[in-house]
């Protein structure tokens, strides 16, 4: 196991540049499986699950080739299966995005249940198998998720989530993007990486409207054509490192960040007293050591925020709301899982 060892109590200075999104890379490296091409994916992360997905790809058929390290180039005209390897499909939560694939091109998948970390818990897939059985799929759910598409091309059909849901909002497009006829999400959800999904499919010849809204409108078409498109930054890891300036203080230059993604962190990094300016594709992230004031982080919509076995994590959809005491959390003082345990209350927002 790898062991980081961080030698805390400095402010940080320098600059750093922002990877691909890993939230909108795991769906769309499944969703060329829908291109019947070529297809070329730019700034992907260099993460464990794009490695397995890439890996399951090749299984599957497809032709998968390294440009350099961000840029890979995909060519599923040759896939001989839908039946995802269980091994790899266990490594990691986002392998449910290949149903939705495997559906829209094949009609027929039959992939292993996802997983991945913990966090959380047992993520339910319910509201993708609604969206699926809407369409004229059948889905049994046991080890493996087993899918066929009634008369083998899935069908248009209006689809109401139940829940907002990332995961489900994203499988469903995909299903839906070579379906015969129109497909309709509604409640659906609008992080930045679902219009990246569909900025991806629309790119390779799909016909989608309203991604970032809470109504999708996916105009199935015949066939998807390859091309070339390169992922949007990773606005939760440009966060991160937003926060870590306003911990410990200091000077940091984040580059290569969409900014209007990056809006309620920094609206709340701002209330706290850090400095954010904002330069074309960058942030200057600057904190004097004796600035920084606790707040109520309120807005964070992207994840439910819990604390489980001594982490403090957020889960899909739900909104919470965080209070940090009055006590200090900054400047290298450190604090254990059940000091910050204390130092918290969680509340969720009626």
């Amino acid at each position: 196991m790898t062991k980081y060892i961080v030698q805390g109590g400095h402010p940080l200075f320098g600059e750093v540049r922002i990877s691909g999104a890993k939230n909108a890379a795991v769906a769309i490296i499944p969703a060329a499986l829908l291109v019947d091409g070529v297809c070329r994916i730019e700034n992907i992360p260099q993460i464990s699950d794009v490695t397995a997905l890439l890996k399951i790809l090749e299984q599957l058929g497809a032709n998968v080739r390294f440009l350099n390290r961000s840029d890979v180039e995909i060519d599923c005209r040759h896939i001989a299966t839908t039946q995802v390897s269980q091994e790899l499909a266990h490594k990691i939560r986002a392998s449910y995005y290949l149903i939705g694939a495997l559906l829209g091109r094949f009609g027929e998948a039959e992939v292993s249940m996802p997983g991945g970390c913990n966090f959380g818990g047992v993520r339910p897939i319910d509201q993708h198998v609604k969206g699926f059985a809407a369409m004229g799929a059948e889905v049994r759910e046991g080890d493996f998720i087993c899918a066929k598409a009634s008369g083998d091309r899935m069908k248009g059909a209006n689809v109401y989530l139940d829940v907002v849901s990332v995961g489900a909002t994203m499988n469903i497009m995909m299903a839906a993007a070579l379906a015969d006829g129109t497909t309709v999400i509604e409640n659906a959800a609008k992080e930045p990486h679902i219009v990246d999904l569909a900025n991806f499919l629309n790119s390779m010849g799909a016909n989608i409207k309203g991604a970032g809204t809470d109504t999708i409108r996916i105009f199935g078409v015949d066939k998807l054509h390859g091309g070339t498109y390169a992922i949007i930054p990773d606005q939760i890891e440009a966060g991160t490192y937003m926060a870590a300036v306003a911990a410990c203080g200091g000077q940091v230059l984040v580059r290569g960040i969409i900014p209007k993604h990056m809006d309620c962190i920094t609206a709340k990094l701002q209330e706290c007293g850090v400095e954010v300016e904002e330069q074309d594709d960058a942030f200057v992230i600057h904190l004097k050591s004796s600035c920084f004031s606790p707040f109520t982080a309120i807005g964070f919509t992207d994840a439910d925020v819990t604390l489980e076995d001594n982490f403090f994590h957020m889960t899909d959809g739900e909104e919470m709301c965080v209070r940090l005491d009055k006590k200090d959390i900054r400047n290298g003082e450190i604090l254990d899982a059940a000091d910050l345990t204390q130092q918290m209350e969680i509340l969720t927002l009626a």
